[in-house]
């Protein structure tokens, strides 16, 4: 699947700022998941710098600091269509230009029944930036909804918006499969909840450093 693909297989999400989700090409969904069990031994757990409630958290790219060094578990060609899929991004939402942007960091959490994710926002080496979600493995199911069964949330992604008031698009909680991917800006709140009953569920992060200038890009829609 090519990255012309992609682009003719999009959508946006409008909360105020905008989520977009993309599908996976298969062969970038296949080696992800391979190289992560593979060497999951030789990962590096992640859970200080995170804010999940969640066993197995562990990276598999960072981009050292004066604080931390060098560490890479993907190829050339997955960390490439990253970088297409933030410019992408970029340009298909206010466009931003003449920004600067690097991946910063890329981690995979795999939640078992009653981990979870709380509300949180990210960052990487500055405060402006793209995150995103990756999904990578689901259980069969996510278990007994306790409660209000015709509005199941168990193991559900929630990204909150930043726009209020009557008639506006508050939050966005899908439905989601293996192969789904969503980007959207590091302020954007978001969480997971907790599921129950037995399986995983596997996702990828990865955070994106976009430096630009806000005055120069205001109002390019």
């Amino acid at each position: 699947m090519t990255l012309e693909h992609n682009q003719n297989n999009f959508k946006k999400i409008s909360l105020g700022q905008t989520i977009i989700k993309y599908q996976v090409p298969r062969d970038i969904f296949i080696t992800i998941n391979r190289i992560y069990e593979k060497k999951y031994k030789d990962l590096k757990p992640a859970n200080k710098q995170l804010a999940g409630k969640i066993e197995k958290e562990h990276s598999l790219f960072i981009r050292g600091s004066s604080e931390t060094s060098d560490f890479n578990m993907l190829s050339l060609d997955v960390l490439n269509w990253f970088e297409k899929m933030f410019t992408h991004y970029l340009k298909n939402t206010l466009p931003v230009n003449k920004h600067e942007k690097q991946i910063v960091s890329i981690w995979v959490n795999e939640m078992k029944e009653h981990e979870y994710n709380p509300i949180h926002v990210h960052q990487g080496s500055l405060f402006t930036g793209l995150s995103s979600v990756m999904v990578l493995h689901l259980p069969e199911s996510f278990g007994v909804e306790y409660s209000a069964t015709n509005a199941p949330t168990n193991g559900k992604l929630e990204i909150l918006g930043n726009s209020t008031g009557y008639f506006a698009a508050t939050d966005y909680s899908p439905t989601l499969l293996p192969g789904d991917f969503y980007i959207f800006p590091y302020d954007m709140r978001h969480c997971v909840y907790p599921f129950n009953g037995p399986g995983f569920r596997r996702t990828l992060s990865c955070n994106c450093d976009v430096k630009y200038n806000p005055v120069l890009n205001r109002g390019r829609i």
